[in-house]
C-alpha cells in the first residue's frame, strides 16, 4: 500500500507521495511514486501511482515510450490536461488487459490508480484522479483535494484545515502532516516522501523536497504538531455531566420492573 495526494489551490498545487510499497515482519520495499514529465515553460505534468507495481511501472513504461518515439498522443503533443488524463487512463486498461487472464489465474490484484497534477499554457492548473478502469475525476474549488493508496489516516487533516483559497506555503504543510500523520498509524506508508510545489502561471517546478526517516524537519514538524493537538485538548470546556432528564434506554432495573 502508498499514499499520495494532490491538492489544488487557487494559488497552484502540491501533490506528494510516500515511497512504501510492501511492508511485512522482515522485508520492507520502496519505490518512488512521483514523476514529472514537465516540459519547463510550455507544460507541468506530475504524476502519483498507487495499487499493482507491475501496472504502474509498465504504464509509465509505456508513456516514457510514446515521448520517447514522439508519437502522435503522447504526454508532450496532447492539447488538454484532460486529453492528457483520458490518455493515461487508456494505457491503465491496456495494460490490465495484457497481463489479466494470468493475474486473475492467481488472484493477485491488478487494480492501480494515478493522480495527475499541472498545467497546460492556455489553460488554468488542474488535478485528476484517474481510475483503475480508467476514468477520472477531477478537483474542484469545493473539493480541492484528492487522494490514492491508504487515504483514511490523512483526510481529517485535510478536512480541517484547508481551502481553495489557502496560501500555497500553507498547504504544503497540510500535505507533509496528512503524509506523516498516515506513517504513524499505518505501516505500509512510509519514507522517503517526495513532495513537489508548483505556483500558477509559473510553467516550472521550483519547489522539490524528499524527507526521509529522522529529516530533522519532519522531525520538528511532528513534535510540534502532536504538541499543539495535546495543548488544544486540554483546553476544550470539560463535558457537563448527568445532563440527560431521563435514560435513553432502559436500564436493567426498569426492564426487571416490567
Amino acid at each position: 500500500m502508498t499514499y499520495c495526494l494532490g491538492i489544488l489551490v487557487r494559488q497552484g498545487l502540491v501533490l506528494a507521495a510516500d515511497s512504501r510499497t510492501n511492508a511485512g515482519v522482515d522485508y520492507i520495499s520502496s519505490y518512488r511514486k512521483l514523476f514529472d514529465f514537465s516540459v519547463p515553460g510550455e507544460r507541468t505534468l506530475i504524476l502519483c501511482s498507487s495499487g499493482n507495481l507491475s501496472i504502474t511501472q509498465a504504464v509509465l513504461h509505456a508513456l516514457e515510450r510514446d515521448i520517447r518515439m514522439e508519437s502522435a498522443s503522447s504526454l508532450y503533443t496532447l492539447p488538454t490536461l484532460y486529453a492528457v488524463a483520458r490518455h493515461i487512463g487508456g494505457q491503465i486498461r491496456q495494460m490490465q488487459e495484457n497481463d489479466r487472464a494470468w493475474l486473475e489465474k492467481d488472484g493477485i490484484d491488478f487494480q492501480c490508480n494515478f493522480l495527475l497534477g499541472g498545467q497546460l499554457q492556455g489553460e488554468s492548473p488542474q488535478l485528476y484522479l484517474i481510475y483503475s478502469q480508467g476514468n477520472c475525476i477531477q478537483a474542484t474549488p469545493e473539493t480541492p483535494f484528492l487522494q490514492i493508496g491508504e487515504t483514511k489516516y490523512g483526510k481529517p487533516i485535510l478536512d480541517r484545515t484547508l481551502s481553495f483559497e489557502s496560501p500555497l506555503d500553507a498547504i504544503a504543510k497540510y500535505a507533509l502532516l496528512s503524509i506523516d500523520s498516515t506513517m504513524r498509524s499505518n505501516l505500509s506508508v512510509g519514507p522517503p516522501i517526495d513532495m513537489v510545489m508548483y505556483r500558477t502561471n509559473s510553467f516550472t517546478i521550483q519547489h522539490r523536497a524528499q524527507f526521509h526517516a529522522g529529516d530533522p524537519y519532519l522531525i520538528h514538524m511532528r513534535k510540534h504538531w502532536e504538541s499543539a493537538l495535546r495543548q488544544a485538548s486540554t483546553q476544550i470546556p470539560d463535558i457537563q455531566w448527568n445532563r440527560a432528564t431521563s435514560p435513553v434506554s432502559p436500564g436493567i432495573s426498569e426492564i426487571e420492573e416490567n
